[in-house]
């Protein structure tokens, strides 16, 4: 039953912002490909570090230094690995595998592993990759101005106000009769809070059925019709879904609440960020010349040549 009961407030604005906009129904397939690089971190980066004069020697290993650079590139590379780690023990840890990658890179290097052509394959990709992150990075970071999160939050965050909410209860039973027996119940002054803890089949029946607020799109058609045809205070007949049956107590009304700037400002960033990505993606994708050789070559027609 857990589908019926609608989800509580969107923990990201995207969400609500896929659902309130057609503007951006257009984000394509390609965000897939694209690395989580949104250009929206708060904490400088090395070249910022060093730049700045805040990049100081932490460790030597064999006249190669090890800085606090070093040290945020590591902790990105091992991501979740450490993420409960104390600070203390996740610095001690970064220490130590910085040094070992210096002391096996440098052993590596001894026995010239370096002219390795799988290496050097390796390599090219590996340099691709980080470019590619670091264009992404800098331009999803240029496009996310005030001015962009701005104009999405009127486009598509503030346009969630015109949207009717209403807060309700019920008690689902398998039976017509079961949920008839149920609103005697309540026409005689039983507590519908009471009765769904007792009687609700509904996981939500713990909690006396409180469904909270819910656009009518976040519920099954048959439940939301009646829901949003009802005043509050009001009890419902017996409603049929394909979860069972239904007694609905419609507890109140209101227009959607709409978050303030503010407080979705952080995932305004983020997407227009990724959203800029996506379409550089797709302009390069466009203007280049990709040929694929794996695969027969087509006519103009759109047949693959014989």
């Amino acid at each position: 039953m857990s589908s019926l009961t609608p989800p509580s407030a969107p923990s990201s604005i995207l969400a609500a912002v896929h659902r309130c906009s057609m503007a951006f129904a257009a984000i394509t397939a390609l965000l897939l490909f694209l690395p989580a690089v949104s250009g929206c971190s708060k904490a400088p980066s090395s070249n910022e570090a060093a730049a700045s004069g805040s990049d100081p020697v932490v460790s030597r290993v064999n006249g190669t230094d090890i800085r606090e650079s070093d040290l945020a590139i590591a902790e990105d590379d091992l991501g979740a690995d450490l993420q409960n780690a104390p600070p203390a023990t996740k610095r001690e840890h970064l220490v130590a595998y910085v040094t070992n990658v210096i002391l096996l890179a440098q052993a590596a290097e001894a026995k010239k592993l370096q002219d390795d052509s799988e290496f050097k394959r390796r390599q090219t990709f590996l340099r691709n990759k980080l470019l590619m992150g670091l264009m992404l990075q800098n331009h999803g970071k240029a496009a996310a101005t005030d001015d962009a999160m701005h104009a999405l939050y009127e486009e598509a965050v503030k346009p969630m106000g015109a949207q009717e909410e209403v807060r309700a209860r019920h008690i689902l039973v398998e039976t017509e009769d079961e949920a008839k027996a149920i609103l005697a119940e309540l026409n005689g002054g039983a507590d519908f809070a009471t009765l769904a803890k007792a009687k609700s089949k509904d996981p939500g029946g713990a909690e006396g059925g409180d469904l909270g607020y819910f656009t009518k799109d976040q519920m099954v058609p048959a439940f939301a019709e009646v829901a949003f045809q009802m005043y509050p205070g009001q009890t419902s007949n017996p409603v049929k879904t394909q979860f069972g049956w239904h007694i609905i107590r419609v507890e109140d009304r209101r227009n959607r609440q709409v978050p303030d700037f503010d407080k979705v400002k952080d995932q305004l960033e983020v997407y227009v960020a990724r959203r800029a990505q996506n379409e550089l993606v797709a302009q390069l994708r466009e203007k280049a010349k990709i040929e694929r050789l794996d695969k027969p070559a087509a006519d103009p027609a759109g047949a693959p040549k014989q």
